[in-house]
């Protein structure tokens, strides 16, 4: 009986994961590829396929315009695949290209000029920034957002706090230039600056002081996975000192353009501390950890926790489509790039190359990212066994 209860609970736990996982990444994906439809359609590009996911289709239909519109068994990613591709990652087919007519090769992708090619491929990028912006600006719009004073109400002792020289009633006004108008900014700011150091504009009666801070590298283990952030040890005010505060449209609009940039700011900072060793790669994430935050996400913050998932990973989605990595759409405006400079594009052999070293780089990255996800899994069914 015991071991059916816990089929059971596990079986729930899966599809109470996947099914949130589905739904967020369905949302950024299309969103993601409507982005290259539009624009490639803007841009006189005959459209073959749009497809949500891979592999074998499950569902589809055909417009008006000859496009097959179409759900995949494998719902992890999408693509656009317009006149003249080789396939959805948008290789050239040169050889179909040759045996084309002028009519045809009017609406053939790699046909087009290069700064059109560039517009459409950027366009998927675009969007789901976009997306965000549009998402966290709509949250803040219909909820508000609760806010309370970036003031010191006391100092954890033998924390990095002290050793800076804070004080009770010190009100922080900035941190590295960047104005602080609540206690949440200043911890947002703080939790991502683990172990460096930062130059803190305090009002301390009445009268500005700089302060450097170093935060403390903290390292815990949630249900999300190994987590690292820094801490200073300041505690601000209670609760009830917190105020819902409204926001107009552009107020909402410049806010969701604003938290945008923070995410990918805190990522690109991650990422440059990866590679030059002073951050884990124990926090990258694939599907299965993706599905374990959506399911996380969901059951504790219902429809808007998932609602904000959404622009987080989209942001993600966006950011990382834009590495200069073949295969990927940044790898593909590399290859423009090149070809603006050169005054005609590199060589079919040369391209070949390179989307196989750009899908090998992705799928080491999968690779990494899914072991992360098994041994963070592990760790989690060890801890409720």
């Amino acid at each position: 009986m015991d071991f059916l209860t816990a089929m059971g609970g596990t079986a729930t736990g899966f599809f109470g994961a996947v099914i949130p996982f589905l739904i967020v990444l369905t949302i950024v994906v299309f969103v993601h590829e409507m982005g290259h439809f539009l624009v490639g359609r803007w841009c006189g590009v005959g459209v073959h396929a749009f497809s949500i996911g891979f592999g074998p289709e499950l569902v589809g239909f055909n417009d008006r315009h000859g496009t097959r519109w179409k759900l995949c068994a494998i719902p992890l990613g999408g693509y656009v695949k317009f006149h003249g591709d080789a396939n959805g990652a948008s290789m050239p087919d040169a050889q179909t290209v040759a045996r084309m007519s002028p009519q045809e090769r009017e609406t053939s992708f790699p046909t087009q000029p290069v700064a059109k090619r560039a517009a459409i491929v950027a366009a998927g990028p675009v969007a789901n920034f976009i997306l965000a912006i549009l998402v966290f600006a709509g949250a803040i719009y219909f909820g508000g957002r609760y806010e309370t004073p970036a003031r010191v109400d006391s100092v954890v002792a033998g924390s990095a706090a002290e050793r800076a020289g804070f004080q009770p009633g010190d009100v922080i006004r900035s941190i590295d230039g960047s104005p602080v108008g609540s206690f949440t900014d200043m911890q947002r700011t703080v939790t991502g600056s683990a172990g460096t150091a930062l130059k803190v504009l305090v009002e301390r009666a009445g009268e500005p002081r700089e302060l450097t801070a170093i935060p403390e590298v903290v390292e815990e283990r949630t249900p999300f996975g190994q987590h690292r952030f820094g801490r200073l040890g300041l505690k601000g005010p209670n609760g009830t000192e917190a105020k819902l505060v409204q926001y107009g449209a552009l107020q909402s609009l410049r806010l969701g353009v604003y938290e945008t940039y923070f995410v990918v700011d805190r990522t690109m900072s991650y990422l440059g501390k990866l590679v030059t060793g002073r951050e884990s790669p124990d926090q990258l994430s694939g599907p299965i950890g993706i599905a374990r935050v959506s399911g996380e996400v969901a059951k504790v913050g219902g429809v808007g926790g998932l609602i904000s998932l959404i622009a987080l990973l989209s942001v993600s989605i966006g950011l990382l489509n834009l590495f200069p990595v073949p295969m990927l759409d940044g790898g593909h405006l590399m290859f423009y790039a090149f070809e603006a400079l050169r005054g005609r594009p590199l060589s079919e052999k040369a391209q070949e190359i390179g989307f196989r070293i750009g899908l090998a780089l992705v799928l080491m990255l999968m690779l990494f990212a899914g072991w992360n996800d098994i041994l963070n899994l592990a760790a989690s069914w060890s801890r409720a066994t």
